[in-house]
């Protein structure tokens, strides 16, 4: 089995920083890519950013210069660093990877929720 565990959400201020951590555990042979995608009440989710196994990196045009995502292969990790951040920010951010454990399947976190206050 393969688990994602989100940590590092909060409630934070307009302006303010906040960093997202995944982590991938289980039985994980190779990890094709990792992205964090958010929902707010009412909304559908949608993704914030992705990096692939080669570190190729893909923003949501809304976040472009202000979140940044980083992974550290070894650890089957990915950060979100989320800076100037935003009321309309606010939401559940959720980890979600491509696997090849025993089987290949793409596995989604808990979620993590992030509040900004104006």
């Amino acid at each position: 089995q393969v688990q994602l565990v989100e940590s590092g959400g909060g409630l934070v201020q307009a302006g303010g920083s906040l960093r997202l951590s995944c982590v991938a555990s289980g039985i994980i042979f190779s990890v094709n890519h990792m992205a964090w995608y958010r929902q707010a009440p009412g909304k559908q989710r949608d993704l914030v950013a992705s990096i692939a196994s080669d570190g190729t990196t893909n923003y949501a045009d809304s976040v472009k210069g202000r979140f940044t995502i980083s992974g550290e292969n070894a650890k089957n990790t990915v950060y979100l660093q989320m800076n100037s951040l935003k009321p309309e920010d606010t939401a559940v951010y959720y980890c979600k990877s491509g696997i090849r454990g025993l089987i290949v399947r793409d596995y989604w976190g808990q979620g993590t929720q992030v509040t900004v206050s104006s």
